[in-house]
Parts: structure tokens; sequence; C-alpha cells
């Protein structure tokens, strides 16, 4: 499995209670290819039993599985890998625990500097971001996607871009280079996640745009 197409990134505000587990099932019926469980909210317990049968659904269904920033609930759940931010630890602490297989990904901002340290440590892949205004993140440092060609010609790791991306922009940010896009709120929070999953995945598969 690799990093590309949609990412689909959980919110725990707009997928309350049983609506996580349905509305991620509809993303990979959709088309995503890569789930991230992100939960900054709910206690312990609750965190590591949603991941646990985010997990399932997604190895059932082929799809990538990480836990964001949580190397231990990873572990835990037997996800396939986490999501660091700058300050959720190092790559390279969190390959030592989960294994020279397992998938590590970092935030990187706007910085190739970030980037190619993170490819050094043993990243899988790079996120880049926020490309758009953000509401999961409003403060996040902006980055521009005419600088996209410049991180992939220097990156050998996949990139992820992230922050703000709808359907409509995301074209710009794959053909400036982008092998994925991470979304939340334009995936989630519409009436037809299946739908919506289906017209990002649309974009990647019709090659160029």
């Amino acid at each position: 499995m690799e990093i590309a197409g949609l990412y689909a990134i959980t919110d725990p505000d707009l997928l309350p209670g049983e609506r996580l587990l349905e509305a991620a099932r509809a993303a990979i019926d959709g088309g995503a290819a890569v789930l991230q469980y992100r939960n900054k909210q709910a206690d312990a317990a609750r965190r590591l039993r949603e991941a646990e049968q985010l997990c399932v659904l997604c190895r059932d269904a082929g799809v990538l599985f990480l836990v964001n920033d949580d190397v231990e609930l990873a572990l835990a759940c037997g996800a396939h890998g986490v999501h660091l931010g700058q300050r959720d630890g190092a790559v390279d602490d969190a390959r030592a625990l989960l294994g020279p297989d397992a998938v590590i990904g970092q935030t990187c901002h706007a910085s190739l500097e970030l980037a190619l340290a993170a490819q050094a440590a043993g990243a899988s892949y790079v996120a880049f971001g926020r490309f758009f205004p953000s509401r999961t993140k409003p403060a996040a440092s902006p980055a521009a996607a005419e600088w996209l060609p410049q991180a992939r010609a220097a990156i050998d790791i996949p990139i992820v871009a992230i922050g703000g991306v709808t359907v409509e922009n995301a074209p710009l940010l794959i053909n400036a280079g982008a092998d994925a896009v991470a979304v939340i709120h334009d995936l989630f929070s519409t009436a037809d996640v299946a739908a919506r999953a289906r017209a990002f995945a649309d974009l990647f598969n019709r090659g160029t745009h």
C-alpha cells in the first residue's frame, strides 16, 4: 500500500459516536486510500476502542490506517503506522517502536529543510500545508502551491498536501506535485461521504488535469 490519492482524516466534532465508523466506511467505499484516526478529545479507552474498530475496517478493505500523533496507540491497535507533528516525537524513535515496515509520516509545514530531515530520518512520507484556510488549524503557517514543484524535485518520498483542501482546489495541488491530498471537512461534513470521496479519487484516476 502506498501514500497516494485521497487521504481521509477523521474529526471527533464531525464524526461523533457511531457516525465515526459509518463515515469511515463510506469514505473507503468512495475510494479513500488512507485513513488517519485523529481524536485529541476522547479518553484513552475510547480512543483505543475506536482505533481498533477503524483498523479492522481498513485492513479488511486493504486501506492504509494511520494514527495521528500517538505512537503507543498506533502500536496498541495494530495500525499500519503513525503521523507525527513536529512536536510529537522523532521519526527514528517511532520507527524503533513500530518496526521497519511501519508507515511514518511527518508534518513539515512549508519547510523543505524539515522535509529533507524527515526523509533522512526514515519517514515514509511528508505532509506540507496548510495550502488554503483551514478550519482544523486556522493558525497554521501557510504554504503556496507554487512551491510544491520545488519540493517534489528535492524529495524522494511521497508528498501529502493538507489544509483547507476541497474537490475544487485539489487539482492545483495534484498538478503541482502532491501524491495525496489530506481532507477532513470537505469530506466528512458532507451529506454523502462516499460520493465526495469518489469525487476526490476521480481527480487522481483521471491522471492529468
